[in-house]
């Protein structure tokens, strides 16, 4: 994958921080400065001392679940001095606390944890912490900031708002313009925050309405059967905003098999069919707002970086960030290329 993907601008180099130190002084001529700086190593490529990492995500059974533990295994088997210590996913909140306790057990230097139920495991993580185990919450959030040391993870909000942003620009010229929404599922917090950046993008836009909309289940079958009810009710279209690429497939079934082909369409989350879609430029899916998978990547160097006692490079800081939220590219033909290395199957 592309170094920029990997989040490597944040862990590359050593920072220095400085910081001058004003004395008082009675003449006009001011005194020279002392200067503070930090010695604390950055989390660099250089092997460091021994660290072990407990990783313990859901059960990969979408593509982007799978892609969050191949860059996991990846990331990690790139230095040489961390152990990885992974579980087999769950999406059994009472399964996945159990892997968590056992990875506490025997005493991992750091966990990282993707929730299948951020709430569900806030107690598992909180006892962690307590055990003097840093956790670095991977993306879906605990109830408690006590239950981890650093959260890392993407932004559906703006995932919505960037989507919602790109068709804008794309119709700003056509009056009275349809826009449908092929959302995910309704009772995750995460779908509610994809949908309200979405609307509050398209507020900057008064020549656009959105005329209709569905919630799917992230899988093919779902986005097919909710695209055609979209399609069924709405004769002429603008616009779809499909939340996720693997329902997305489905969606873009239903849509070929209606031939229509009047509107666009722009995905959701980064997947390499969308992205392969997206070049070959020969159906309505124009682009796709990632939510990068990479993340993982950049959990694994931060739980590194907390187990070697390192501070991230390229910041001035002598400890990780508390949180670090990923940023939701649009990606077009016109800069697949440069996405393409981080699109997951």
């Amino acid at each position: 994958m592309p170094e920029t993907s990997r989040r490597r601008l944040l862990f590359g180099t050593a920072a220095v921080s400085a910081g001058a130190l004003l004395t008082a002084c009675t003449s006009n001529e001011p005194k020279k400065s002392d200067t503070a700086q930090s010695n604390q190593p950055a989390a660099d490529d250089k092997p460091g001392k021994p660290v072990t990492i407990g990783f313990a995500g859901p059960q990969a059974d979408h593509g982007w679940l799978n892609a969050i533990n191949e860059n996991a295994k990846s990331r990690a088997a790139k230095y040489s001095e961390v152990t990885l210590e992974i579980t087999e996913g769950s999406n059994d909140t009472a399964a996945q606390i159990g892997q968590v306790k056992t990875l506490i057990n025997k005493k991992v230097d750091v966990l990282v944890i993707l929730p299948a139920d951020g709430k569900a495991l806030t107690q598992v993580g909180l006892e962690a912490m307590k055990a003097g185990i840093p956790v670095v919450n991977l993306d879906r959030i605990f109830a408690s900031p006590q239950a981890y040391r650093c959260w890392v993870g993407g932004d559906n909000y703006g995932m919505g708002l960037n989507a919602g942003t790109y068709i804008g620009e794309q119709l700003k010229g056509k009056a009275n313009a349809k826009v449908v929404e092929l959302a995910g599922i309704d009772n995750l917090e995460l779908t509610k925050q994809r949908s309200q950046g979405f609307a509050d993008a398209l507020k900057n836009y008064p020549n656009i309405k959105l005329v209709a909309r569905q919630a799917a289940d992230f899988t093919v079958e779902s986005g097919q059967a909710k695209m055609a009810q979209l399609l069924q009710a709405q004769k002429k279209l603008d616009a779809l905003w499909n939340h996720d690429d693997d329902q997305g497939v489905g969606a873009l079934r239903a849509i070929q098999q209606a031939g229509r082909d009047e509107f666009l369409m722009v995905g959701g989350a980064g997947a390499k069919s969308a992205m392969d879609a997206i070049k070959a430029d020969n159906s309505v899916l124009k682009a796709t707002v990632l939510y990068p998978p990479t993340m993982a990547a950049s959990a694994i160097d931060l739980a590194r970086a907390l187990g070697q006692g390192k501070g991230v490079g390229g910041l001035a800081e002598l400890e990780i960030p508390t949180s670090l939220t990923l940023y939701s590219a649009v990606v077009t033909k016109e800069n697949v290329d440069q996405y393409l290395p981080t699109g997951f199957s």
